[in-house]
């Protein structure tokens, strides 16, 4: 049994930044592309960010590009995302995600089979 946890969520400033964490445990997941992915009540959970097994491809929604950075550690079983120049916007629970197979990262929510509970961002203006 896969599980993810992520921390580091908060509250955070317009302009501030914040660092999520997500730990795999159960199976190391070195070999599988991981995301996150945001939502806000009454909406679609939407992609954020995916990085692939090595961490050598990266994939980023416009709405997060050149403010967000997503990285991992496969050593410690673990992503992250490094959220920088926040705005209101970015508020969301956020979704740590990744892919049962080795298979390559992309932003379709369908692909990623394991899910964590969420953290929440608040981002006030």
């Amino acid at each position: 049994q896969v599980q993810l946890v992520e921390s580091g969520g908060g509250l955070a400033q317009a302009g501030g930044s914040l660092r999520l964490s997500c730990a795999a445990s159960g199976r190391t997941l070195s070999t599988n592309a991981m995301a996150w992915f945001r939502q806000v009540p009454g909406k679609e959970r939407e992609f954020v960010a995916a990085i692939s097994w090595g961490g050598r491809t990266t994939y980023y929604s416009d709405s997060v590009k050149g403010r967000y950075t997503i990285s991992r550690d496969n050593a410690k079983n673990s992503v992250y995302l490094q959220m920088n120049s926040l705005k209101p916007e970015d508020t969301a629970v956020y979704y740590c995600a990744a892919k049962r197979r080795p298979v390559s990262a992309d932003n379709s929510r369908a692909q990623y089979e394991y899910w964590g509970q969420g953290t929440q961002v608040t981002v006030s203006s």
